[in-house]
């Protein structure tokens, strides 16, 4: 029973600080979309908070990817890090 208030109130990524992610690493919602295998239309409705007027929770796992993204990181296989920007070099 614990467990489940604790959950209840951890904070997730407002929209805002969602936003504020974006900027910081200077991307355009297109740009973002691309590194985190997301369509635009989605980070329009995290950074909106809402779509078709009900409320948008951004998942834990695009939380964390924004975190790995922020540090720098561009992917992960499961036992290694392939720092940002080296794979889409992998892909030329």
């Amino acid at each position: 029973m614990a467990e489940s208030k604790a959950k209840a109130s951890v904070p997730g990524m407002t929209p805002q600080q969602f936003r504020h992610w974006r900027r910081t690493l200077g991307l355009k919602q297109k740009d973002a979309a691309e590194r985190l295998g997301l369509k635009k239309r989605m980070i329009q409705y995290y950074e909106k908070g809402n779509r078709d007027g009900r409320p948008v929770e951004i998942p834990k796992s695009i939380r964390l990817a924004c975190y790995a993204l922020s540090e720098g990181i561009g992917d992960y296989d499961g036992q290694s890090t392939t720092p940002l920007g080296a794979e889409s070099a992998e892909t030329e």
